[in-house]
């Protein structure tokens, strides 16, 4: 991250994450059994940044109608899908351009729907 102040907006008020730890030069921020842990670096170029993170979920739909409903920027390549995989995805980039890609199994979707 290049600025504790802009990470810590975008992921507490824009992503709903929640505070986990905050040091001088580090920030620890967390989502149900997630946790994304940035370290300073004031000299990144978000451009040569190629940071990525994969969270899995069980609710990919409830999940990008709330970022989309809120106008949080999906990726242009990154709009909710069914991939080849066996995954169900969308994708954003963070203020520093960390791509962070939800995804959700197909099958547990396919198993969730016949429960009853």
């Amino acid at each position: 991250m290049r600025s504790k102040a802009v990470t810590k907006d975008f992921y507490l008020n824009h992503l709903n994450f929640k505070m986990l730890g905050e040091f001088d030069a580090y920030l620890i921020v967390g989502s149900d059994n997630i946790e994304i842990h940035f370290f300073e670096f004031k000299e990144l170029n978000p451009k040569d940044n190629y940071g990525q993170v994969y969270i899995r979920t069980d609710e990919i739909d409830q999940l990008y109608q709330s970022y989309t409903s809120r106008n949080i920027s999906i990726h242009p390549n990154g709009n909710l899908q069914c991939k080849p995989w066996g995954q169900k995805e969308f994708a954003l980039l963070d203020p520093d351009h960390n791509l962070l890609t939800f995804g959700q199994s197909i099958t547990k979707m396919a198993n969730s729907m016949f429960k009853e």
